[in-house]
């Protein structure tokens, strides 16, 4: 197959007749030309079809309009919002973002983080794998690439960091349980590397505490079908009603949905025989076949914080300010842990 050369920068300058600086002034600086030679440029880019390589342009110039955020998990609905934030405050900078998934494998995250910095991005925006800042974001963030934690940091990060206060989303969630009867309560949630999953646990616990019994079921992701796996355990565990735990706080919504498909299939009541509480408050939890009640996170803010705090890195790499940023959630009830009787 013989190759198409693509149309450059000189080729417009020689069939509009003019200097490839004009042609470079009327691209970048277009209030340096005439109004009647830069129509005819513009005239002739568009019937040559010339494309500018912005990627060779950022590298001249020494910097970069791409933002990059690496998420857990790119299927889950909650990180679709926090992108959609992110898109959204990138957009009002004239700036793009490129998301990459590491599925939550370090090894991932790393490569993704490498590649990344050879790109040179103007930041990356992580969701970590693991709980504390790894070396590679250490490494990358010392070679001058900015990075924003999100959905995960603590003040003694070095690097800036956006999250919610997990913990008291589980206090949230237990304390709403508890309050409707509720003595026993089943956690599902995993795996138990990531930070988020612990904590909304630990605040279930500090909400339990003297008042109800916590049973855990650990799961190896963060799915539907993981959710479902789940609730099949809790059953097979006790297959009578003496001794069940009667509702379950799972650590997400897509677990919270597994969990009440699980209930339907088998015609377990919800929340009459089990109450289930999720976490996150994606679209799908309103408009599930039982609305479930959720801890609501702000998702998209979570995503436009991130990129306004690597906007303040960027305009200032040399400052020792890096801003910790901590959401409170809240708490939807709905009809999966509403008493109706």
């Amino acid at each position: 197959m013989v190759g198409i050369n693509p149309v450059g920068i000189k080729d417009v300058a020689r069939e509009a007749g003019v200097s490839v600086g004009t042609v470079s002034n009327v691209l970048n600086r277009p209030d340096k030309v005439t109004p009647a030679v830069r129509e005819q440029v513009e005239a002739t880019i568009r019937r040559l079809g010339y494309v500018r390589n912005e990627s060779a342009r950022q590298l001249r110039a020494g910097s970069s309009r791409t933002i990059a955020l690496v998420v857990l998990d790119v299927a889950n609905p909650f990180f679709a919002d926090v992108i959609s934030g992110a898109e959204e405050a990138a957009e009002d900078v004239g700036a793009l973002v490129v998301v990459a998934n590491s599925a939550g494998d370090p090894g991932r995250e790393a490569r993704h983080l490498a590649r990344l910095e050879a790109q040179q991005v103007m930041g990356v925006l992580l969701s970590p794998v693991r709980t504390q800042t790894s070396e590679e974001v250490d490494g990358i963030d010392l070679r001058s690439t900015p990075v924003v934690l999100v959905d995960r940091g603590t003040a003694s990060s070095r690097a800036p960091s956006v999250a919610v206060d997990d913990v008291r989303g589980g206090e949230l969630a237990g304390a709403h349980l508890r309050a409707r009867g509720h003595t026993s309560i089943a956690f599902v949630g995993g795996p138990e590397h990531l930070a988020q999953v612990r904590d909304r646990l630990a605040g279930l616990r500090l909400a339990a505490h003297g008042g109800a019994r916590v049973e855990v079921l650990t799961v190896p992701d963060l799915s539907i079908r993981a959710g479902s796996a789940a609730a099949a355990q809790l059953f097979a565990t006790w297959p009578g009603r003496e001794g069940r735990p009667t509702a379950v706080f799972c650590a997400n919504d897509l677990l919270a949905l597994g969990v009440l498909n699980e209930c339907i299939r088998r015609g377990v009541r919800v929340p009459d025989d089990l109450a289930i509480v999720g976490y996150d408050d994606i679209s799908f939890a309103g408009t599930a076949a039982v609305p479930l009640t959720s801890v609501r996170q702000p998702r998209e803010q979570l995503g436009r914080t991130a990129v306004e705090l690597l906007l303040e890195t960027v305009a200032d790499p040399g400052g020792g300010r890096r801003r910790h940023v901590l959401f409170t959630p809240d708490l939807v009830e709905r009809e999966s842990s509403r008493r109706t009787g």
